[in-house]
């Protein structure tokens, strides 16, 4: 406590929050398991400020505006059922290919990062 008897309140910090590849790059949706629609959704249920979406055409332009107008957050019930629906193309790793493959490794590609490594060890 301060003198005088009154007390300082400590400045909270605020963080945003981004999320960017909610369709997996577009791995999760080749999985056939959830839809453009749910993947959005379920980002935009989370905390975050903003979520990022890749627009390759004016269609998919045209649905994320269409997801965003109608956003309601998700229940908790209707996001644990999305990643019930998604578990079983999880478990293998094939759709989660950030965790299996060396093309998303930039330490893969770029050895020296880790210091004192040879290219190709």
């Amino acid at each position: 406590s301060s003198r005088g008897g009154s007390r300082q309140r400590q400045p909270t910090r605020s963080y945003l929050r981004i999320g960017m590849k909610s369709m997996g790059d577009p791995y999760i949706l080749d999985s056939k398991t959830v839809t453009p629609t749910e993947c959005l959704n379920y980002a935009l249920s989370l905390p975050t400020s903003t979520v990022v979406t890749g627009i390759e055409k004016m269609e998919i332009l045209e649905q994320a505006f269409t997801i965003a107008k109608n956003f309601k957050p998700m229940t908790q019930a209707a996001m644990t059922g999305i990643l019930a629906k998604i578990k079983s193309a999880a478990m293998t790793g094939k759709f989660e290919r950030i965790k299996t493959d060396n093309r998303f490794d930039g330490t893969a590609k770029n050895p020296k990062w880790l210091g004192g490594m040879q290219e190709g060890m």
